[in-house]
């Protein structure tokens, strides 16, 4: 079983995350693969953002405002 760090983007609205993350790599079926922990942190992150909540998804990786350079 090989273990290796990895950055996941996530974006929703106008905010984008980068969140590290262990991507786990063995030679079943599975493979490659999250962990349970790594998951949810994902999942909270999106969460946080969807309701505006910079501060707790701050707690996990970096957050960035994402601003159009060419208005609709």
């Amino acid at each position: 079983m090989k273990t290796k760090k990895q950055t996941k983007i996530i974006h929703e609205g106008e905010y984008m995350a980068e969140i590290e993350v262990n991507i786990t790599y063995n030679d079943n079926f599975w493979s490659p693969y999250l962990s349970l922990e790594d998951a949810e942190k994902l999942d909270n992150v999106r969460l946080a953002l969807r309701e505006n909540d910079i501060n707790t998804a701050a707690k996990f990786g970096r957050i960035y405002h994402l601003t159009p350079l060419i208005p609709r």
